[in-house]
């Protein structure tokens, strides 16, 4: 068991649905969060991810099901567990005409800090998060990974019990993404309780104790990083590019190579697996004298991507090109 699970259940969800529209943004979704998980939500957008953090942080209120936060039942009055919360939203909500040394100090502010307190913590998260030289601009000015490095300092500044990220890293420069995530695993280190929502599959293998995969407002798959990443352990992956037609060569290929599990994934992309190492000069060869021309040949590693695609059959490039939110719900 992960040194950050608990049984201590801190945030419990059954049946939970909502409507919106047309649309059934939240369909029937039911699961736990443990004291100090760093739990994942990981799907595209659409999927429902955003709808549920803002059901679950008192924003929304659900059409039905219940929740449960700490033990304080949230169904009927969603903000009951507002003071152990902290909320980094998918888009800020943070006052451009003041300086970022302000926006956090106003936002400690609200959750009771006194004066010394709450200024000594905005100057240590400005100096931790690289935004000490700009603490003292306006926050309308800051880049928009500033902007949200900002965000984040404002949702941990009061250091809740329980924190909610909305897609902390979306949209982001590197440097700005990887501060967040190491800021981010620190907490999980110091067993906050984390619920995280995001479309990056390398970000959510990183992080997470646990993940959800949720697609259309449904969850298909509960479980461990581990447990998810279990059955491709020791599997043995090749892809071959060709810019000729690799059509119906899948038959003759398993035919000449038995064990090799063998997909066509667009044209001109083949990949193979098997269990045992891949014999890539004799495919190469098998393929040329089919009138394929080879372009590349590499072996790969399989991840989390790959349990992604196949329990949702979704794309993980779908994911990968979605860096500015869509309409409707997600």
């Amino acid at each position: 068991m992960s040194p950050h699970l608990s049984a201590t259940c801190v945030i419990s969800v059954a049946d939970l649905r909502k409507r919106l529209g047309e649309v059934d943004a939240v369909d029937g979704i039911s699961f736990t969060v443990g004291h100090g998980e760093l739990f994942g939500f990981l799907g595209p957008n659409g999927a429902g991810k955003t709808t549920t953090i803002n059901m679950l942080t008192g924003l929304s209120r659900p059409d039905a099901g219940t929740i449960r936060i700490a033990g304080i039942d949230c169904t009927q009055t969603p903000r009951a567990a507002q003071h152990l919360l902290g909320v980094v939203p998918d888009e800020s909500n943070l006052y451009g005409e003041l300086t970022g040394f302000e926006n956090l100090s106003f936002c400690a502010a609200l959750y009771g800090l006194g004066r010394a307190e709450r200024e000594e913590r905005a100057r240590r998260l400005l100096s931790e998060l690289g935004l000490a030289e700009a603490g003292d601009r306006k926050f309308a000015g800051y880049s928009k990974g500033m902007k949200r490095k900002l965000a984040f300092a404002a949702g941990v500044i009061h250091e809740p019990r329980i924190l909610f990220l909305d897609e902390p890293t979306t949209g982001i420069d590197v440097a700005s993404a990887r501060q967040l995530r190491e800021r981010i695993a620190d907490l999980h280190d110091r067993e906050t309780t984390i619920f995280l929502t995001t479309h990056y599959i390398e970000e959510a293998e990183r992080l997470c104790d646990r993940i959800a995969f949720i697609v259309a407002g449904r969850i298909v798959r509960i479980d461990r990083v581990e447990d998810l990443l279990q059955p491709i352990q020791g599997r043995h992956v090749v892809q071959i590019s060709s810019p000729t037609v690799l059509d119906g060569l899948n038959d003759a290929l398993s035919a000449a190579f038995p064990g090799l599990d063998c997909t066509l994934l667009r044209h001109g992309l083949l990949r193979i697996e098997a269990d045992t190492p891949v014999p890539v000069g004799p495919l190469v060869r098998f393929l040329e004298d089919h009138g394929a021309e080879v372009s590349e040949a590499r072996r790969m590693q399989l991840s989390l991507e790959d349990v992604f695609v196949r329990v949702t059959g979704i794309e993980a490039e779908a994911l990968r090109k979605e860096k500015e939110k869509t309409g409707g719900p997600r």
